[in-house]
């Protein structure tokens, strides 16, 4: 996918990473909504800072983008310990996953993403590291093979996935705490911006902001990186200052729609209601017409074409809504559409959970 494309996507790239760096929130109270995770989470590590011990292992889900990783930094600030951060995919073998666990320090946070996708001998492993403190490792093979078990200091284990139905429940019930992260509302993100704006010192007007908000897809890293291609051409177009005119003329140079939706969003839409009269269509026949894998669309697109009413998944193929013939300046023909959408969704307000 071109840059462009990648503009709306919740997924982190790795030009983002630096970026994100720089305006992500350090202590809790910075981090803007989430409310009622925000202050749960407060309860919980006052308490165990009170009593001098980790607090509870802590699993947060949610789509992609919402600040996931951000709360884990923040753990580790709040305690003032280290973190030491690894990745679901990057544990291969049980091995790896005790060679991490022996080098913590007492206290330390340790961070996995995408915890689901751990592998299941390194996930038994993890069982005792967070039950007991303690690992066994295998040595040698066969009948000949001893396993010694191994101290690990007391840590706290932060546990982030998107997909959270993956877990195993032996692993989901040693998490002591679970949070699920929603979508950003509106008023949010623009809250989220001012303050990125004020990091990055880029002058932006309260129209601005809500601009660029209101394309976003209620995701703040999707803000924060509209916000620095808005900078850009505010920079080299305009007078430096993001302005409604100013992001709606950047936004359009990169082909990011009012509702959020870009190039091939639109094309899966105009594929649907085009070439095949609405649909149903089956996902690898869409994803033929618009040039693109059968996966890319599925978990790319769709999530957020479904949460916005312009798609729905049906058992017999994808379809476009009325909503969807109507955003692309088409006459939906007569009749029902067999699915039952809103006309006017309230993007925030339907469940966060990724099909």
């Amino acid at each position: 996918m071109s840059e462009t494309e990648g503009l709306v996507s919740a997924y982190v790239s790795d030009a983002d990473r630096d970026a994100e760096a720089t305006v992500r929130p350090k202590r809790l109270a910075e981090f803007i909504a989430q409310d009622r995770v925000r202050d749960q989470l407060d309860l919980l590590l006052q308490g165990a800072m009170r009593r001098g011990s980790p607090p509870d292992h802590i699993l947060l889900s949610g789509p992609p983008g919402l600040g996931k990783t951000s709360l884990a930094n923040i753990v580790a600030a709040e305690l003032g310990s280290g973190i030491r951060v690894t990745s679901g995919p990057a544990i291969e073998r049980s091995g790896d996953l005790a060679a991490i666990l022996t080098s913590l320090a007492e206290g330390d946070v340790l961070f996995i993403d995408e915890i689901h996708r751990i592998a299941r001998p390194a996930e038994e492993l993890l069982y005792s590291a967070m039950e007991d403190f303690r690992v066994d490792v295998v040595v040698g093979k066969g009948p000949g093979a001893t396993a010694i078990p191994l101290d690990v200091e007391p840590f706290t284990l932060v546990g982030a996935t998107t997909r959270s139905g993956l877990l195993t429940g032996p692993m989901r019930d040693r998490f002591g705490f679970v949070a699920h992260l929603d979508f950003y509302a509106p008023a949010d993100l623009e809250t989220l911006l001012h303050r990125s704006a004020r990091i990055l010192g880029v002058p932006i007007t309260a129209e601005g902001a809500s601009e660029i908000a209101g394309r976003s897809r209620g995701t703040p890293r999707i803000a924060n990186r509209l916000l620095r291609r808005v900078r850009d051409y505010a920079e080299v177009r305009a007078e430096g200052v993001v302005n409604l005119g100013t992001a709606r003329a950047a936004l359009t140079v990169y082909d990011v729609d009012a509702l959020g939706l870009d190039r091939l969003d639109r094309a899966v839409l105009t594929a649907l209601v085009d070439s095949f009269r609405g649909g149903p269509v089956g996902l690898s026949t869409l994803a033929v017409a618009v040039g693109e894998q059968p996966d890319t669309v599925e978990e790319v697109c769709e999530p957020f074409l479904v949460r916005a009413g312009l798609l729905a998944r049906t058992p017999r193929g994808r379809v476009a809504t009325e909503a969807a013939w109507r955003h692309l300046g088409r006459t939906p023909p007569n009749g029902t559409f067999g699915v039952d959408v809103p006309s006017a969704p309230d993007l925030f307000s339907l469940d966060a959970e990724q099909p």
